[in-house]
């Protein structure tokens, strides 16, 4: 009888442990990631309002070294025709700073608080995700324009890499706000895409910031908020207008990006493991 119960014990043991191989070996399901993720927005969800302002701050201020990062990099790599591809590394900086030190990211709130909302479509979650996406984004904004007065009315640039900064700028800022928002809608599917996969990421969360990230930079795609800081360098010099920036970069990438990361790809993927949770 006790030989037999061993038995069993034993054979339950290796059951147990193939599972826990099998499921280790396949990754998370769908189900599990968009849970991970519903559980992180319910905490963001949660935080004090000065908490989600300060990170946000320092997120826009981190943020800075994505342009940085290509402006460096187009500054001392020669004129080919392959600077082009090299250089758009450098706007995967900021991003790695940003997402890896957890800090509050527009972009990324707009998937991770949208799923509680899916879940549960009440007026009080719903004011709960508004007043975080409000918070976020002018936080992400004012540290924007920290970062930008900082590098322009200081001597940390040379001459001739501000000059740099400032085309990459009047690039970024200078497309028509019909294109800016279209082209907001795949950087806000591809930043809503690093969201998604970073549960199942083990220890490539590096490359696959930077992937996606670089992905975004070579696309020409506009991200509302390392574009907010290029729109911010121009707005202290005097060079990029009020009305221009707002209404002619501002909101339509800001649209552009809300779109992409939360009507398109979060419903997308709701939509694909809907019957699982029901």
């Amino acid at each position: 009888m006790t030989d037999t119960s061993s038995d069993k014990n034993a054979e339950l043991v290796r059951e147990e442990r193939e599972k826990e191989a099998v499921e280790e070996a396949s990754g998370l399901s769908p189900r599990l990631i968009f849970e991970t993720i519903r559980r992180n927005g319910e905490e963001e969800l949660e935080r004090p309002v000065r908490a989600l302002f300060w990170s946000g701050v320092a997120a826009g201020v981190l943020i800075s070294f994505s342009v940085l990062g290509e402006a460096y990099l187009r500054a001392h790599l020669p004129d080919a025709e392959w600077r082009y591809i090299v250089e758009n590394l450098g706007y995967s900086l900021g991003f790695l700073l940003v997402i890896l030190g957890r800090m509050q990211l527009f972009t990324e709130n707009t998937i991770t608080t949208v799923v509680p909302v899916m879940i549960h479509p009440t007026s009080t979650c719903i004011w709960r995700t508004a007043r975080l996406w409000g918070i976020v984004l002018a936080a992400n904004i004012v540290g924007a324009f920290i970062i930008a007065s900082f590098l322009v009315h200081t001597p940390v640039l040379t001459d001739e890499l501000l000059s740099v900064v400032n085309d990459l700028s009047r690039h970024a800022t200078g497309m028509p706000p019909a294109e800016g928002l279209m082209r907001g809608i795949p950087a806000g599917i591809l930043i809503a895409a690093i969201v998604w996969m970073l549960p199942s990421a083990l220890n490539n969360e590096v490359l696959l910031i930077v992937i996606f990230t670089w992905l975004i930079a070579l696309g020409d795609f506009t991200h509302i908020i390392a574009g907010s800081v290029e729109m911010a360098i121009l707005m202290v010099q005097g060079l990029l207008p009020a009305g221009q920036a707002v209404f002619g970069f501002f909101l339509p990438v800001l649209i552009g990006n809300v779109l992409g990361g939360t009507a398109v790809f979060t419903m997308l993927t709701y939509a694909q493991i809907k019957p699982e949770i029901e």
